[in-house]
């Protein structure tokens, strides 16, 4: 029962043994001695709370914090002893606090169950009696079969029992899992395979053994044995034959597999982390914050309680006439008078503690979340999707990021790859529209003739030509040309994996090169989006690849349909950089087609126009273009036949076979023609250059990490400004031991080191990662933090999580942000301080498991710049202001008690205790909190290193604490002694020569200090709106109004009312007023008279900014429209009636940011605001 009760709540795991035995669709041993294993159902839980824990978990996490478990002991010690206040006055507010956080975080809580459900509630068939069964995805049981349509994700770890295909193969893409775009093949076992309906599934007899659920995604062991014919048949199983949770089907009409791991256990679930309370760097603060306060609140009950008795040493003191002790207190322990006086002073100031702080904050966090789902920048049109917050406590966050992390495939990209440009027998063209243009005349033609590949007429005229006709009908030149082109095409469109799903109608590519896409129904699936992109390309020319069946390729050229003998394919190996196929064509020739990188391919070629091709290839890399070349041999049938006898003995060898394979690859592949290159363009996502460039400008570090190959993630970092092509590339790759590890890692070190001036930048992969991570952890730190840019590749999900973790508990503690879009980022985002979702083509999983959610990766600049940068000042200035008026608040109740001889007299009516952070100044923060924009959007988001200012949390740093602090003190001497001074023993004050009383001197010094607090959040504020004037003058107002109502009418339900009558003669006296206003100016003079000195002497870059904002006059709608500075009043007015009528005149319209601008000295055409047209305005 205890272990029940212990899993409910999530802290017990079940047993487990070691390895897992499963009978496929749960057909167990019938001889009664087997006990079934137990295993989770398939749920998917991303929620923190559950029905059972919520209570306990959210009031742990809720007492964690330092306010609330203070006011906990209060509240007990106002139940215990006899304090100055009623235990409602902290019991009441903590209880609020607690309700208002726990409605919050439950609700959030609740979405995310919701999410859940909707996943685990999908749809699936199950094989079942004989029959397949609909169900939901969370019934599914370990042994249940489960049928899996084409493009359908799999809902569970699955072992393939077969497909539609006879040898019981299917394609599979991992994106959401790894980031890779390429089709894996998956193959069922023989004696399975072709058990391809419901009724033979049914009939089967099988055990699967293997291991227990691990999170690695490219390691699986285990075993099947299958019972026939009265024997058992072992087959070994392999990752081959596993299909991954939140993979997809692709090219197969349908599959049947048994699920092995369910839910949580599925490697998917295994490789999210679970889900902790993040909390901010600002939370940490105010920790801090309040137990300096806590300790300055003892100092002060410890204080007042020796100079009680210091006081009380006298007798007359001790025992007054007018005040005599009874006879239980003259008996009572000292000791325990002591403590009891202690916590009674501890009760009556522990209002500094503002627990209003944080039902003030939560608010703010809730409500102010809502401004980022609101705002229209950061919606997308195409999709239809606006940003979302899954946590508001990590608002303020946004606005101290020191390093992001990004996935690559569909954050930084958009997973599409398109054919950009060929360069072909040394001549460069471009696609456009579909149509090869050549970027200049053909060698062999005059200037004003262009290439036949750009008329469409001539185009026309070839159309009945075919491949083996050798284009007899053409001038010779074109001729040659077009046999150029035609091998070329045929070279890409052959030498590849492209899986193809069904066969092309006749009738495509009725010319050459010409525009002609093929019908939707026609589908490539690649091992490589590269491929793909380039098989399309080449479809869209004229050279139609149809398919492949058995060892023959189809292709169609010029309508006419030629099959191509599939003799050998030397797959691709990142040694070589390159693959080939050798084919046998319709003449009967034998040709080897090579592509690869030119690194790879050029040194390889004897032949064609190789420095040519060179340099194109050099032109393209520089445009971020990924590369090919390609290259092709013609074979003898004596150099064949030699050919094929080595390759065959390298096959079968059963020792050193890769090496005796890549000895014969190397001999294979040389003396190749070169045929040309192709550049293919890994499609960005709009802005994202320069979203990097601009996190750079801001001081912010970006790492970049993806389970893509090394060769594609370096091409893609170069093509999106994260590496430059003038910095220097590092790289620690391919490392196969901790010493070769630490070796090149110290080889790094000194070349950063010895070069002081060239920005470097570090590629590293997961295998060379592991090791470095293992032992040389501060070698590899020191490594990274002096390299500007660093890019991680084939990065299993958890080593992501590893990496940003080593970054977090590193000595400087900086903040870090994860973006990613595929479940297998999901453990990143969990792990930084602040995940973000990418809502794009790889599922929903890490938008659901983010922090917040974001339809594309540019929109990361306005939620940093903008809404970060908003959201810390307010919520930094929102702290410090309660503290500030907290001191103000509670210090005067100290002073007092040097008074009254210590006897716990409060200075404050009840009422007005309890109202102070209640009603009479909490609304003006809390607007400020929502509202505050210091500086205008454009600016803040059109110059990032503004973002710098507020670094490091520097508006929360000690130094700015502490000012606060003693300005609420020296606030709170004015209000005391200014009082005291001005009025403690003036007789004039009424007209009837009475003297003010002791809840008149409170009165008095309660207004002063409710004017002055809210005057000085006024005095903070710089974006006014109606709502702001509305709070700020309402709530002086309203306290005026209310102390009217609450002292000028005898309430019936008060038992007593000291303060009947006491604010009508406090305000009838001219002298009051007189006071009140020389003490308000004197407390506010200060600190403005401070803050002119800093601003004019030490300005900071925001300072800065908006004092040129303010003389850029920036009066457009939205801010954007900037004019000359040192206009007259009258020309503001007549500029902003024109701009109403739409006469906003180009000629006045400049950039507001002057070439004398101190912030920015480079990169001004992407970070500053560029010239406009008037119709913007």
């Amino acid at each position: 029962m205890w272990r029940w009760v212990r899993q409910q709540l999530g802290f017990d795991p079940p047993h487990q043994s070691d390895t897992r035995t499963i009978y496929i669709a749960n057909r167990f041993p019938q001889n009664g001695l087997y006990t079934p294993q137990k295993f989770i159902d398939n749920r998917i839980i991303s929620s923190k709370y559950t029905v059972w824990n919520f209570v306990p978990k959210n009031l742990f996490e809720q007492f964690r914090r330092v306010a609330n478990f203070y006011f906990l002991i209060i509240f007990l010690v106002q139940l215990m002893i006899d304090t100055p206040t009623s235990p409602i006055t902290s019991g009441l507010p903590l209880f609020f606090v607690i309700t208002v956080t726990a409605i919050k975080q439950g609700y959030e809580d609740w979405l995310r169950h919701n999410s859940d459900n909707e996943v685990n509630g999908a749809p699936v068939y199950v094989v079942r009696s004989g029959g397949l069964v609909k169900t939901r995805s969370k019934n599914i049981r370990v042994g249940d079969i489960v049928r899996i349509a084409k493009d359908e994700i799999f809902p569970a770890d699955l072992v393939l029992l077969s497909s539609d295909r006879l040898d019981g193969s299917c394609h599979v893409t991992t994106a959401s899992l790894d980031g890779e775009t390429n089709l894996k093949t998956h193959v069922a076992v023989p004696e399975t395979a072709v058990l391809q309906t419901v009724s033979s599934l049914d009939s089967l007899i099988a055990v699967i053994e293997c291991q227990q659920p691990e999170a690695d995604l490219y390691r699986f062991m285990g075993r099947m044995i299958i019972s026939q014919q009265m024997e058992e048949i072992v087959r070994p199983l392999g990752p081959e034959s596993l299909l991954l949770r939140g993979a997809r089907l692709k090219n197969t009409k349908e599959i049947f597999g048994v699920a092995i791991y369910t839910g949580m256990e599925t490697k998917m679930a295994l490789n999210y982390k679970s889900k902790s309370q993040k909390r901010s760097a600002v939370e940490k603060s105010m920790n801090t914050f309040l137990i300096i306060y806590l300790i300055i609140l003892i100092s002060e009950a410890i204080i007042s309680t020796i100079l009680k008795y210091t006081w009380q040493a006298e007798e007359k003191w001790d025992e007054p006439w007018y005040n005599q002790k009874t006879e239980h207190q003259r008996n009572s322990s000292k000791i325990l008078r002591f403590i009891s006086d202690f916590l009674a002073f501890l009760v009556l100031y522990n209002f500094i503690i503002p627990i209003s702080l944080y039902v003030t904050v939560e608010m703010q966090k809730f409500l102010g979340s809502f401004f980022i789902g609101w705002d229209l920048d950061l919606y997308h049109e195409e999709s239809g999707q606006k940003a979302q917050v899954n946590t508001s406590d990590l608002n303020e966050e946004l606005g101290q990021v020191d390093y992001v992390f990004t996935d690559k495939t569909g954050t930084l990209t958009e997973n599409e790859m398109q054919f950009r440009e060929c360069s072909i027998n040394g001549m460069k063209y471009q696609e456009i529209n579909g149509r090869l243009v050549p970027e200049g005349p053909t060698p062999d033609s005059s200037e004003g003739n262009l290439s036949y590949l750009s008329s469409s007429s001539h185009l026309n005229n070839l159309s009945h030509l075919t491949a083996s006709s050798s284009f007899r009908t053409s001038p010779d030149n074109e001729t040659e040309l077009i046999k150029e082109h035609d091998l070329f095409f045929k070279a890409v469109s052959l030498c590849h994996t492209v899986q193809i799903s069904n066969v092309q109608p006749d009738g495509i590519g009725d010319g050459p090169w010409q525009s002609n896409l093929a019908p939707p129904q026609l589908e490539y699936y690649a091992s490589s989006p590269d491929e793909k992109a380039l098989v399309e390309a080449a479809a869209r020319i004229g050279i139609v690849f149809i398919g492949n069946s058995e060892e023959t390729m189809e292709v169609k050229i010029l309508g006419k349909l030629e099959r191509y003998k599939l003799l050998h394919i030397l797959e691709f190996d990142s040694d070589r950089r390159r693959m080939s196929v050798i084919v046998q064509a319709p003449s009967g020739e034998k040709l080897l087609f090579a592509k690869g990188a030119e690194s790879s391919v050029l040194p390889k070629c004897v032949g064609g126009e190789i420095e040519k091709t060179r340099i194109h290839v050099d032109e393209f890399a520089l445009k971020g273009l990924r590369t090919l070349c390609v290259a092709y041999r013609q074979f003898t049938p004596k150099e064949y036949e030699e050919i094929d006898k080595r390759l065959f003995e390298a096959r079968t060898a059963l020792q050193q076979r890769e090496k005796k394979l890549a000895d014969v690859f190397q001999f294979i592949e040389k003396d190749l023609m070169l045929l040309g290159a192709t550049a293919v363009e890994d499609r960005l996502q709009d802005k994202v250059r320069e979203t990097i460039e601009a996190l750079r400008m801001a001081g912010i570090k970006v790492w970049v990490l993806t389970g893509d190959k090394h060769e594609t993630a370096v091409s893609v970092s170069l093509s999106c400004g994260h590496f430059h092509r003038t910095m220097n590339i590092l790289e620690l790759i391919n490392q196969k031991s901790d010493n070769e590890c630490a070796e090149q890692l110290r080889q790094l070190a000194r070349r950063i080191t010895e070069d002081h001036v060239i920005q470097h930048g570090l590629v590293v992969d997961g295998t060379s990662l592991s090791l470095a991570l293992r032992e040389h952890e501060k070698l590899f730190m020191e490594v990274c933090r002096n390299c500007s840019a660093v890019l991680c590749c084939r990065m299993a999900p958890l080593q992501k999580a590893k990496v940003i973790r080593l970054i977090k508990i590193s000595p400087e503690k900086p903040i870090t942000l994860a973006v990613g879009d595929g479940a297998n980022d999901v453990s990143m985002i969990q792990e930084a301080h602040v995940g973000i979702g990418i809502m794009g083509k790889e599922g929903r999983q890490a938008a659901r498991n983010s922090d917040y959610a974001i339809a594309r990766f540019k929109f990361l600049s306005k939620l940093l710049f903008v809404h970060g940068h908003f959201y810390y000042i307010r919520i930094a200035t929102l702290v410090q202001y309660f503290f500030y008026k907290n001191v103000c608040f509670i210090t005067p109740q100290f002073l007092y008690q040097f008074y009254c001889l210590f006897s716990q007299q409060t200075l404050y009516d009840s009422v007005y205790l309890t109202l102070y952070n209640i009603c009479f100044t909490s609304l003006p923060v809390l607007m400020y909190s929502l509202l505050e924009q210091h500086i205008d959007p454009h600016v803040l988001q059109n110059k990032p290193t503004l973002y710098r200012d507020i670094s490091k949390n520097r508006l929360l740093s000690i130094q700015t604490f502490l000012y606060w602090t003693i300005l609420g003190f020296s606030h709170a001497f004015i209000f005391f002694f200014g009082s005291y001074f001005l009025m403690g023993k003036d007789i004039s004050l009424l007209a009837n020569g009475q003297m003010f009383g002791n809840w008149t001197f409170g009165t008095l010094v309660f207004t002063v200090m409710v004017i002055t607090v809210t005057v000085k959040m006024a005095l903070e504020t710089h974006f006014w709106t109606w709502i702001n004037h509305l709070v700020t003058w309402g709530s002086i107002i309203f306290y005026f109004i209310f102390s009217l109502f609450y002292g000028g009418i005898l309430w019936p339900f008060l038992g007593s009312q000291n303060m009947y009558f006491v604010f009508i003669q406090l305000l009838s006296s001219g002298s009051v007023w007189f006071s009140i206003i020389l003490m308000v100016v004197t407390c506010l003079l200060l600190d403005v008279v401070k803050k002119v000195f800093d601003r004019q002497l030490h300005p900071t870059s925001t300072e800065k900014a908006q004092i040129t904002e303010t003389n850029s006059s920036i009066k457009c709608l939205d801010s954007m429209c900037c004019f000359p500075e040192g206009e007259t009043a009258c020309a503001s007015v007549r500029r902003m009636l024109e701009r109403v009528i739409g006469r906003c005149s180009p000629a006045h319209i400049s950039r507001s940011w002057s070439a004398s601008d101190p912030f920015y000295t480079n990169d001004r055409s992407i970070l500053t605001l560029s010239t406009m047209d008037s119709s913007t305005c």
